[in-house]
Order: structure tokens, then C-alpha cells, then sequence
């Protein structure tokens, strides 16, 4: 008679997170940042997608995921319908990103604990206030774990260089444009999913992917959307087409060459021939 394998709670709880942190990385990457006017939700996409990744959840609350698509968006409609049924039964003020957030974390943390695959998900629950110090942005992990991020957030792909880009460009009070350009120069740098087994490979892909250095993501392989100070009720809006093309940044071509241009001599030398 055969004996069972047995593994311990914490090599299986290792095992899930490692399954998770793969499939999170094989995605796209996700940036949600606040702006003056806002939250902004920015995408990377493939080309003519029409799968959404940034999504309305309430009045004033939306939604962004990395990770599994089928996954992230039963979440997605789950929240919708907590949302929907709390705000009919008491008051549609009492529904906040933050308890939406709780309802998620209880959620992801029985799925990963109880079921025996994991959601490969990594998801943003965003709510813009009346002010800028009223705005919040809660990031959910595939555990369960709730983050409350005080100026943006990524998910999902190689984050590394995306974090490292917008530590040192976000800024307070910026402009609708100002962060788009910011968000789109940070995904540029690590503009395809990684494919690799790990955290190794996901960097070397993005080193390679860098070489285009100039090169941004056009609107193609973009979704933007915010959630509007200004609008009364529905903050939620998708920005595409000619508004996003409009806004976006152009290539910036680096003036290293021209710098080095002033620094040569002239050709002619002086009293001529």
C-alpha cells in the first residue's frame, strides 16, 4: 500500500503564490494614477482588443486588473452587483472603494486559502472624492492583501521599471495631459508581456524591449479612462479616438546629438585657405 505525498501549509501556500506571481507577469501592465482633476486609468492592450481592463464600478468607484481576463472580470460584475444592491437597500453615499475593496479581500483570500488554484489577479478599486485629499486607491493582491496607495498604482507584466519611472516623475496637482505622458513614457518602458518562468526572465524581456527607447505606446495599445472631479454624478469616463490622440505625448527625440554638435570646432580655420 502506497503512502499519500503529503506536503506542509506552507509549501502549498508558496506554491499558489508562485503560481499566481507567474500568471500575473505574463499579462499586460496597468497604471492608475491621481492627477488634479482626478484618477487616470491607463492600460496597455493588444491592438483592436475589445476586452476591457478598466472598468465603472459605482457613481464615483472604478476598476482596474491585471492578470487572468475571466478571472478578474467575474470580480469585476461581482462588485457591480454588491454595489448596486448596498446603494438600493440603504443610500448610494454609503458606497465607498473602500468597502468594496473589504468585500474583495475577503474574496481573494478565501479563493487562494480554500480553492486549490489560485486567481491569477491583481486588481485596483479606485473612488475620486470631492477634493484631491478625498481621493483613494486601494490595490488588491491574489492573497487577499489590501494596499492603500497614496500616488499610484501598477499591475501586472515586468513592474519594475514602470515603478522606478513614475517614482521619479509623478507629481503632485498635475494636469489630465502631463499625467497621461507620464503614465505612457513609464509603460513604454516595459511594453511586452513577459513569457518567462520567472522574475529573471520577465527583466531580461523588458531590457530588450528598451532598446526602442524613444518609442511610446500609440492609442492602439492603449486604454484610458478617468473618474472626473467635475462631473456631478457619474464620474467614470473612457477617453479614445482624436481626445486621446490629442493628448498624448509625441516621441521625443533625446538632444544629446545636438549638444555634442556646439562642442565641435569649427571646420574652416581662422584667415581662411
Amino acid at each position: 500500500m502506497s503512502m499519500p505525498l503529503y506536503a506542509s501549509p506552507e509549501q502549498l501556500m508558496r506554491e499558489r503564490s508562485e503560481i499566481a506571481r507567474r500568471g500575473i507577469a505574463r499579462g499586460r501592465s496597468v497604471v492608475v494614477l491621481k492627477y488634479a482633476g482626478g484618477v487616470l486609468f491607463v492600460a496597455e492592450v493588444p491592438p483592436k482588443s475589445t476586452l476591457r481592463k478598466v472598468s465603472e464600478l459605482y457613481d464615483r468607484i472604478g476598476f482596474a486588473a491585471a492578470g487572468r481576463y475571466s478571472q478578474f472580470d467575474s470580480l469585476r460584475r461581482g462588485g457591480i452587483k454588491h454595489a448596486e444592491l448596498w446603494g438600493f437597500a440603504y443610500d448610494r453615499r454609503d458606497v465607498s472603494a473602500r468597502q468594496l475593496a473589504n468585500v474583495y479581500a475577503q474574496t481573494l483570500s478565501s479563493i487562494f486559502t480554500d480553492q486549490l488554484m489560485p486567481y491569477e489577479v491583481e486588481i485596483c478599486v479606485a473612488e475620486v472624492g470631492a477634493t484631491s485629499e478625498q481621493d483613494q486607491m486601494f490595490r488588491l493582491t491574489y492573497d487577499g492583501s489590501i494596499v492603500d496607495e497614496p500616488r499610484y498604482v501598477v499591475m501586472g507584466g515586468n513592474t519594475d521599471p514602470i515603478s522606478t519611472a513614475l517614482k521619479e516623475t509623478v507629481n503632485e496637482g498635475m494636469e489630465l495631459g502631463e499625467a497621461l505622458g507620464v503614465a505612457v513614457r513609464a509603460l513604454s518602458k516595459s511594453s511586452s508581456p513577459s513569457t518567462g518562468a520567472s522574475s529573471s526572465s520577465s527583466s531580461s524581456s523588458a531590457g530588450n524591449n528598451n532598446g526602442n527607447a524613444g518609442e511610446l505606446l500609440g492609442p492602439e495599445k492603449l486604454e484610458v479612462a478617468i473618474l472626473d472631479r467635475s462631473r456631478p454624478r457619474r464620474a467614470f469616463r473612457r477617453i479614445s479616438g482624436e481626445a486621446l490622440t490629442a493628448l498624448l505625448p509625441t516621441t521625443e527625440t533625446p538632444p544629446a546629438a545636438d549638444e555634442s554638435k556646439k562642442d565641435e570646432p569649427p571646420t574652416d580655420a581662422p584667415g581662411g585657405e
